[in-house]
């Protein structure tokens, strides 16, 4: 089976329930866990999706995220703030996203009839996949996080086509 032939009802029932009842859904995940296929089915599913580029803003890191939650009907974000949380003091010694700015985030997606998908399964890495449980469970006070098993999520791990998905838009960091 295709993504493009999966039926509704062979998604995993948290993603049919977020799919249902949010009006903004951020992805997050660790690296090399295939975040493709379900940004892929959102586009599928009416959410228009969009990632910031760029490097982070040296002032206000989610200044870019905040002005992509400005766009109007149903919204995906592929993102990165979360990523920076953990990874940033793995590789780095330090996020460049304080824990202020990153719940203010959280508050803003929650606003916006959001939650965050946390995308787990296939990565290898035990201190990231550790620091993504830490962070979420930290973030999911201020708003709903879906965590999903992407091996149970209905998706192929990857989109057989290679192409993105037709309702995508790409958003540039200042």
């Amino acid at each position: 089976m295709t993504l493009h032939q999966a039926p509704p009802h062979a998604l995993h029932p948290a993603l049919r329930l977020a799919l249902a009842q949010c009006r903004t859904l951020v992805v997050e995940g660790p690296d090399g866990v295939g975040r493709g296929a379900l940004i892929t089915e959102l586009a599928r599913q009416g959410f228009l999706v969009r990632r910031a580029r760029g490097p982070l803003h040296h002032v206000d890191p989610t200044q870019p995220y905040r002005e992509l939650l400005a766009a109007p009907g149903r919204l995906a974000v592929d993102g990165s703030l979360v990523h920076e949380l953990v990874y940033g003091p793995l590789r780095r010694g330090r996020s460049r996203v304080t824990w202020i700015q990153a719940l203010d985030f959280a508050e803003a997606v929650a606003e916006r009839d959001g939650a965050l998908l946390h995308v787990m399964g296939g990565a290898d890495d035990v201190e990231a996949t550790e620091g993504y449980e830490r962070a979420l469970r930290t973030l999911g006070q201020h708003v709903p996080v879906i965590t999903l098993d992407f091996q149970g999520i209905g998706l192929p791990a990857h989109d057989p086509s290679g192409a993105p998905g037709g309702n995508q838009e790409r958003a540039q960091a200042d």
